[in-house]
């Protein structure tokens, strides 16, 4: 790990370890998530994922070198098969189908969370664009290997735990970082602070994601 990441990762430690602490992973960890949490969870994740698909594939295209360009075509093909096995695997469980989720309406963090990242898309430099994208490779890969250690092995959801505990979405984590730092490397000061930014933004993104689907978070209604 460069300075660069190990610094960005400094920053956010308290934010990761209230991301650990947070009841929602404590329970996913030991199995007693109640079921209606976790449905909550795998249809906003599944709505989170089409977007972070289409900004890796944008990524991609805006890529200076071939490495890049396989690691975010790759991740957003990975994007778009996790919502195709991991959630329809448990959507079919719960007696829902690709109906029922298209017409779930993204609760207000999920809804913050694509407009951050198709803004930053947008409107931001691809270094900045990389830092943005980082926190869901390296925050679900710490989780997942923090879960996984103390998981029993009849926990309902170690499919979920599997998949981002597995070495090789650790590979992509680690090829990910190191695309940041080698972007950082060759960004002037105010384009690492931005992605310093970048990153701390969407950890928090993060922390909400998981605290929206502990509380079952709805929009306001005004009648």
């Amino acid at each position: 790990m460069s300075e660069f990441s190990a610094t960005m990762w400094l920053e956010i430690a308290p934010l990761y370890r209230a991301i650990l602490a947070h009841p929602f992973n404590r329970e996913l960890g030991q199995g007693s998530l109640s079921r209606e949490r976790f449905q909550f969870y795998v249809i906003q994740d599944a709505r989170y994922l089409e977007v972070y698909a289409r900004v890796l594939a944008i990524a991609a295209a805006k890529s200076p070198n071939v490495e890049a360009l396989q690691l975010f075509v790759g991740s957003a093909q990975e994007a778009i098969a996790v919502e195709r096995s991991l959630h329809g695997g448990f959507l079919m469980e719960f007696g829902l189908d690709a109906a029922d989720l298209t017409s779930a309406q993204p609760a207000p963090a999920c809804a913050a969370y694509r407009d951050f990242l198709l803004a930053t898309e947008y409107q931001a430099s691809y270094p900045e664009l990389l830092a943005a994208l980082l926190p869901c490779f390296w925050i679900y890969w710490a989780v997942g290997n923090e879960i996984a250690h103390v998981s029993p092995p009849d926990n309902p959801y170690k499919r979920w735990i599997d998949t981002y505990s597995d070495e090789s979405f650790g590979r992509a984590v680690e090829a990910a970082i190191a695309l940041t730092n080698s972007a950082a490397v060759t960004s002037g000061g105010p384009t690492r602070g931005a992605m310093r930014s970048a990153f701390v933004q969407s950890s928090r993104y993060e922390w909400l994601f998981w605290d929206a689907a502990y509380r079952l978070e709805e929009w306001p209604r005004f009648e």
